[in-house]
C-alpha cells in the first residue's frame, strides 16, 4: 500500500476513533492498535496531525497515538522496535516547521519532540538543537513562540536524566547555550517593558509568553546545567537578577490588567529558580543569602509589601525564608573546628540578618497577622462548618495556601531562635488574660491567633509555661463561655489542650477536662461542635491515659460520637468521627460492650453508602477491627455484616481491594481470634487466600496469621477443606521466598502438627520430604533449622508410623539403609540442637528422641550418648526449684486452664488465646514431664538390655553429664 492509501485509511479510522458511536469507535481503536507495530504508520500519523486542514479532534489523536508510540517502539530494543529509516524521517519531519496553530496540539508537539530527544538528542539528533535555536530568532511570532515552547520541553525533559553521562552532557550543553538563553530571556523581558510603557496589552501579553518560556529554560539551564554554578560568573549575575527583577515585576501587578495572571505566573517562576538553585546549590547561594532575606523578609514582614503582593509569592517568599533558616548547610558543627568554611560564612551571614528587632518583628507579624482567620475563612466556617474543618485538619485544597506554610515558618523560626521569641509570645498571651470581650472580633481573632501559635510551639515551650496552671486559671473559664462568638474561642482552647496533653497535663485533671468536652458536645450548634470531637482523641490517645478516669464519661461522649457521626456529611470528617471512635473503643476495650449497639446497626448503611469512598471504607475497617476486639466472643453478631465486608475487602479480583486489604486482612484476622466457633460463611471466605498467596506481598505475614487463626479455631474442617491448595500455594512459595519468608511457611505446618499430628501429617504430606532433607543435609540457616527440626519432633514424638514411613521413603530416595539413614537425622538432630533457642522447641527435641526408646536398633545405641545429652541439656533448660517442697520439677508443665486476673489497662484474652491454652494442656510438651519421662525411658531400656548391656550403654556417656543426669533423677 502506498502512502497516500496508508494515509486515507489511517484517517478514516481516527475519525471513527473520535466518534460518540461505540460501534464506530471500539473497532476503529482496534484496528489503530493493530497499526502501530506496522512499519510507516508513525510517518502517516506525522503527516495527519501537520495538516492543518484537517479536524482537530483527529489531529490530536494522531499526535497521542504518536507519543505513545515513542514510549513503547522507539528505543532500538524495544518488541517491535521502528527502524532507524524510519525514525531518521520522523526526526526530520518534526522539526521541519514550527507553524501549529493550535496550541493544545502545539503543546503535545512539543512534549512528543522532548521524548525523542530524550532518548536520541544528541548522539543521533545533533541538529535539533541548533534547529530550534535558529527557529528561536526568528521574526514570526507564532513560529518564534512555537519553536521556543519545543525549546522549553527538550531542556527541561534532558535536565532530567539522572545517569553522570547524561549529566555530563547536559552540562556541556548548557555551558554551550547559557549566553543564548540569558539574552533571549532579557530579549524579551525588554520588550515586554517598553509594550507595557506603551499601553500595548495585545503584544506586551506576547512578550509575556515568551518571557515566561524562555525563564523556564533559563531555570533548568541555571539549576541543572553546572556542577558548580559559583565559578561561572554569567550564571551568577543571572540568579542575582532574579531577584531584581522579583522586585520590579511586582511592582507592575496591576489588579485591572489583562497581563495580571501571566505577570504572577512569571513572578512565582522567578522564585521558583532561586528556590531550586538553593536546594540544589547550598554553598553557591551562600552570596544571595544575605539578598534573599532582605527582599523576602521586606516584602512578608513590613509595609513594603503593601497592596503589592499576592498569596503565593508570599507562600514562596515565606519557603525561601525556611529553607535558609532550615539548611543543614548552613548550620555549623557543634564542634566549630569541624565545621566547613562555607557553613560558617553562611551562619555569620544569618546570624547577622536575624537580629532581635528582625526576629521580634517576624514573630510579631506571623502572629499578629498571617495567624489571623480572614473574613473568608469565618465566613465558611458558617457556611460550610465540615468544609471548613476537613480544611483546617488537611483537606487538598488546605495544603495549597497560605495558612500551612505560615505555621510551619512560624515553627522553624521558633526552633531555631527560640530564646528571641519565647519572651515575644509569652508577652503576647499575657496581653491577652481574662476572658475576651465578645463585642470585639478584633480581640477574639488575636487571641485565637496566640492560642494558635502557642499550641503549635508546645514542645518548644515545654519549660516557660505551667500549663496545668494555665489551664485551671484560664483556659477552663474561657470555655465555659457559652456566647456564639466565644465559639471561636472555645474551639482554639480545645484544639490547644490537645497539642499540650502529651507535652505537660497532669493525669489528675484529665477527669475535669472530660467533663468540659462533655458538656462542650452537647452544644446544638454543629458549627461549635464540630471542632471539638476531633480533640477528644487526644486524650484518648495519649500514653498517660488512664481507664478507670475515663469510664464515667464513656457513654455520654460515646452517644454524642455517634450522633455526630450520623449528622455529618462529608466523607472526610466522617472518617474523623471514626477515628476518634476507633480510639475510644481501643482505649476500653470490652468495656465498651454496652454502648456498641446504635454503631452496629448504622456502620452496614454507612458502609453501602460509602461504595464511592475507598478511604472512608478503610476507616470503618479499622473501627470494625477494634470493635471486634472489644466485642470479643460477642463479635459473632456481626458476621452477616462483618464476613460479606471481608469478602470483598480481600478478594485481589475486585478493584477496591487495593485500598481496602491491608485492613481487610486485619480485620480477617481479629474477627477468626474472636470467634467462638466455625461456621461455613467463615470458612468459605478462605477461598480469597489463594490468590494472596500467589501476590507474595508485604502482607504475607499477617496471610500466615490468617491461616494458623483458621487452623486454631477448626483444624479438621479447615485442613479437610483446604489442605491440599494450601500446600500447593506453600510449595510454591518456597521455591523464591527469603529464609524469614521460609520460616514463616514452616511455622503454619508446624501449627497444624500441634494442633492435629495425624490430621497434619497427613494434610502436608507434600512437604514433609524437603524438611527431611533439610535435616539431613545441614541446612545452614539456624533458624530455618531449628523449624525443621520443630517440625521433625511433632512427626516423631506424635505420629510414630507416619514418621517411620517418611523415613522408608526418604532411605530410598537417598539409597541408603534405614537405619543409616536414622543414624545420620539423629547426628545432625544433636550437632545442631545449638540451632533452637526456644525452651519449648528443646524440650519437644528430647521427648522426640527419647521417643525411640526402649529401642535394640544399634543405629539408636550407638547415638544413645548424643541422645542423653541433649536430654541433659533440656532438663537444665526447664527444671527449676519448687519452693513449696524445695524439689525440682518441670517448669513447662500445665495442669489446669486458669482465666487471667487482669487490670484495667490489660486487654483480655481472645477466643484463640483461651484456645491455645486449652491446646497446650495437650501438648506433650506440656503435659508431660521430661523429668519423669527420661525416667521412664531409661528404665525400659534397662529392662528391654539387661543391667550389664544398659551399664555398657550408660558407659558411652560422658561421666560429668551421667553426674548431671543422676542429679535431676533423684527422688524417681
Amino acid at each position: 500500500m502506498d502512502m497516500e492509501s496508508a494515509s486515507s485509511v489511517v484517517l478514516q479510522a481516527l475519525t471513527q476513533a473520535t466518534s460518540q458511536d461505540t460501534a464506530l469507535l471500539k473497532p476503529a481503536e482496534e484496528q489503530l492498535r493493530q497499526w502501530e507495530t506496522q512499519p510507516g504508520f508513525y510517518s502517516v500519523l506525522l503527516n495527519i496531525f501537520n495538516n492543518h486542514m484537517l479536524d482537530v479532534n483527529v489531529r490530536w489523536l494522531a499526535v497521542l497515538y504518536f507519543k505513545n508510540g515513542i514510549d513503547r517502539y522507539w528505543r532500538r530494543v524495544a518488541p517491535n522496535a521502528l527502524s532507524e529509516d524510519e525514525k531518521t524521517s520522523l526526526r526530520a519531519g518534526l522539526i521541519t516547521n514550527f507553524n501549529e496553530p493550535v496550541n493544545q496540539i502545539a503543546t503535545q508537539i512539543a512534549v512528543l519532540i522532548a521524548k525523542v530527544a530524550r532518548l536520541d538528542c544528541p548522539r543521533q539528533w545533533p541538529e535539533l538543537i541548533p534547529i530550534l535555536l535558529e527557529s528561536v530568532k526568528g521574526q514570526d511570532g507564532l513560529q518564534q513562540h512555537r519553536a521556543l515552547l519545543t525549546f522549553y520541553h527538550v531542556t527541561k525533559t534532558l535536565a532530567s536524566k539522572r545517569l553522570a553521562q547524561d549529566k555530563r552532557l547536559f552540562q556541556d550543553l548548557a555551558s554551550g547555550i547559557y549566553s543564548f538563553a540569558c539574552s533571549l530571556w532579557s530579549h524579551h523581558t525588554d520588550c515586554f517593558l517598553q509594550q507595557v510603557l506603551a499601553v500595548d496589552q495585545a503584544h506586551a501579553l506576547s512578550s509575556l509568553e515568551r518571557t515566561l518560556l524562555s525563564l523556564k529554560v533559563l531555570r533548568k539551564l541555571t539549576v541543572h546545567g553546572f556542577q558548580e554554578p559559583q565559578q561561572n560568573m554569567e550564571v551568577m549575575v543571572s540568579v542575582e537578577n532574579q531577584e531584581k527583577v522579583i522586585l520590579e515585576r511586582s511592582r507592575q501587578v496591576d489588579p485591572d490588567s489583562p497581563c495580571r495572571e501571566k505577570l504572577e505566573k512569571t513572578i512565582i517562576l522567578y522564585t521558583k529558580v532561586l528556590l531550586d538553585f538553593l536546594e540544589v546549590h547550598p554553598c553557591a547561594f551562600i552570596p544571595l543569602i544575605q539578598r534573599s532575606l532582605e527582599f523576602a523578609v521586606s516584602y512578608v514582614f513590613t509595609a513594603a509589601g503593601d497592596g503589592l503582593i499576592f498569596e503565593r509569592f508570599t507562600v514562596q517568599c515565606m519557603n525561601l525564608i525556611k529553607t535558609i533558616v532550615k539548611n543543614e548547610a548552613y548550620k555549623p558543627c557543634k564542634n566549630i573546628e569541624d565545621s566547613k568554611p562555607e557553613s560558617l560564612e553562611a551562619h555569620k551571614i544569618k546570624t547577622a540578618f536575624f537580629t532581635h528587632p528582625t526576629l521580634t518583628e517576624i514573630g510579631r507579624r506571623l502572629v499578629s497577622h498571617y495567624f489571623l482567620l480572614t473574613k473568608e475563612e469565618l465566613a465558611m466556617w458558617e457556611e460550610d462548618p465540615e468544609g471548613f474543618a476537613v480544611e483546617e485538619t488537611g483537606g487538598d485544597s488546605w495544603k495549597y495556601s497560605l495558612r500551612p506554610c505560615t505555621e510551619v515558618l512560624f515553627l522553624d523560626i521558633f526552633h531555631n531562635y527560640s530564646q528571641t521569641l519565647t519572651p515575644v509570645l509569652l508577652e503576647m498571651v499575657l496581653n491577652l488574660q481574662g476572658p475576651s470581650n465578645v463585642e470585639d472580633p478584633v480581640q477574639l481573632l488575636m487571641k485565637d491567633a496566640v492560642y494558635n501559635a502557642v499550641g503549635l510551639a508546645a514542645y518548644e515551650l515545654f519549660d516557660n509555661i505551667d500549663f496545668d496552671q494555665w489551664f485551671n486559671n484560664q483556659l477552663l473559664g474561657e470555655l465555659q463561655v457559652s456566647h456564639h462568638r466565644y465559639k471561636l474561642i472555645r474551639r482554639r482552647v480545645i484544639w490547644l489542650i490537645g497539642q499540650w496533653i502529651s507535652v505537660k497535663f497532669k493525669s489528675e485533671l484529665r477527669p475535669l477536662l472530660y467533663e468540659v468536652i462533655l458538656n462542650l458536645m452537647q452544644d446544638p450548634d454543629l458549627v461549635t461542635c464540630q471542632f471539638l470531637f476531633l480533640n477528644v482523641s487526644s486524650p484518648v490517645d495519649d500514653f498517660e491515659f488512664r481507664t478507670e478516669q475515663f469510664l464515667p464519661y464513656l457513654e455520654s461522649i460515646f452517644s454524642l460520637l455517634f450522633q455526630l457521626l450520623q449528622q455529618v456529611t462529608e466523607c472526610d470528617t466522617k472518617m474523623q468521627v471514626l477515628h476518634v471512635i476507633s480510639c475510644v473503643i481501643e482505649r476500653v476495650n470490652i468495656q465498651i460492650r454496652p454502648y456498641v449497639g446504635c454503631l452496629v446497626q448504622y456502620l452496614p448503611l454507612l458502609w453501602k453508602q460509602s461504595e464511592e469512598h475507598n478511604m472512608l471504607r478503610c476507616a470503618i475497617l479499622t473501627t470494625l477491627v477494634h470493635l471486634v476486639q472489644g466485642l470479643g466472643a460477642e463479635s459473632k453478631n456481626l458476621y452477616l455484616f462483618l464476613l460479606p465486608v471481608i469478602q470483598l475487602s480481600t478478594d485481589v479480583s475486585q478493584p477496591p481491594h487495593v485500598y481496602l486489604l491491608e485492613d481487610g486482612l486485619e480485620l480477617w484476622l481479629v474477627t477468626l481470634e474472636n470467634s467462638p466457633a466455625i461456621t461455613p460463611e467463615l470458612l468459605r471466605i478462605f477461598q480469597n487466600m489463594s490468590a494472596l498467596l500467589e501476590m507474595s506481598s508485604e502482607n504475607l505475614r499477617t496471610c500466615f496469621q490468617i491461616v494458623n487463626a483458621y487452623i486454631y479455631l477448626s483444624a479438621t474442617d479447615f485442613l479437610q477443606n483446604y489442605a491440599e491448595g494450601l500446600c500447593r500455594s506453600f510449595c510454591n512459595l518456597l521455591k523464591d521466598i527469603t529464609n524469614e519468608g521460609q520460616v514463616q511457611v514452616l511455622k503454619v505446618v508446624e501449627v497444624a502438627l500441634k494442633v492435629s499430628p495425624v490430621l497434619g501429617a497427613h494434610m502436608f504430606q507434600p512437604l514433609l520430604p524437603s524438611v527431611f532433607r533439610g535435616i539431613v543435609d545441614g541446612e545452614r540457616y539456624p533458624v530455618v533449622m531449628s523449624t525443621y527440626l520443630g517440625i521433625m519432633g511433632r512427626v516423631l514424638l506424635q505420629n510414630a508410623s507416619f514418621f517411620s514411613s517418611l523415613l522408608t521413603q526418604m532411605a530410598s530416595e537417598y539409597n541408603q539403609e534405614i537405619g543409616q539413614l536414622l543414624g545420620g537425622v539423629i547426628e545432625m538432630w544433636v550437632d545442631r540442637m545449638d540451632n533452637i533457642t526456644q525452651p519449648e522447641r528443646r524440650k519437644l527435641s528430647s521427648l522426640a528422641l527419647l521417643s525411640l526408646l526402649p529401642s535394640d536398633n544399634s543405629v539408636v545405641q550407638e547415638k544413645f550418648c548424643g541422645i542423653i545429652n541433649i536430654c541433659v541439656e533440656a532438663l537444665h533448660d526447664v527444671m527449676t526449684e519448687d519452693s513449696d517442697t524445695g524439689t525440682l520439677k518441670d517448669c513447662m508443665l500445665m495442669s489446669h486452664f486458669e482465666e487471667p486476673k487482669l487490670t484495667d489497662d490489660e486487654e483480655p484474652p481472645t477466643e484463640q488465646d483461651k484456645r491455645k491454652k486449652l491446646l497446650a494442656l495437650e501438648d506433650p510438651v506440656h503435659s508431660v514431664s521430661l523429668q519423669q519421662y527420661v525416667y521412664e525411658k531409661l528404665k525400659a531400656q534397662q529392662a528391654l538390655m539387661g543391667d550389664q548391656g544398659f551399664g555398657a550403654l550408660m558407659e558411652t556417656v560422658d561421666t560429668e553429664i551421667v553426674r548431671q543426669l543422676q542429679e535431676f533423677l533423684q527422688g524417681l
